[in-house]
């Protein structure tokens, strides 16, 4: 054996997990982000308020399109689900169920609120502007000019 063969490690000994640095303690989420699909958003949905079931709201975001996600699609969540849960095979967090929609869906209601939301801003934009009058404007654009190095 060489001296320099007596210096090296060998390649299995010389490993990564030797270089990293040590994690180090955080406090828990107080929800679990799941595995992303490339073709579904998730969103948690209230299912109770302050231990009050909310079928309100679950009906109205199953109408909207969301699926609750079953615990075989995020194996993950398997020990923290509510053992009590309404929605068996479905992962339930403290009041809260994940749900999924197609991206499709979520492109299509960010539009739909972008055009409920200039259709307000426009009619208050609108009974805004008929109340001005020419004689006293609620809008005056006006030219302003500034000049250096000469007097009044």
């Amino acid at each position: 054996m060489t001296k320099t063969e007596i210096n090296r490690l060998s390649r299995d000994v010389d490993t990564r997990a030797t270089h990293e640095r040590p994690k180090q303690w955080m406090p828990a989420e107080l929800l679990p982000e799941p595995d992303k699909h490339p073709d579904y958003d998730y969103h948690w949905v209230r299912t109770a308020t302050l231990g009050y079931a909310d079928p309100r709201n679950v009906s109205r975001m199953l109408r909207e399109g969301w699926e609750p996600v079953g615990i075989e699609e995020q194996p993950k969540f398997q020990l923290l689900v509510d053992p009590g849960s309404r929605y068996k095979d479905n992962i339930e967090i403290t009041g809260l169920l994940l749900c999924k929609t197609p991206k499709e869906f979520t492109a299509q209601r960010r539009a739909y609120y972008a055009r409920q939301t200039q259709a307000q801003t426009d009619a208050v934009d609108n009974s805004f502007m008929r109340q001005s009058d020419a004689r006293m404007p609620l809008f005056k654009e006006g030219k302003s000019s500034t000049t250096f190095g000469k007097g009044f």
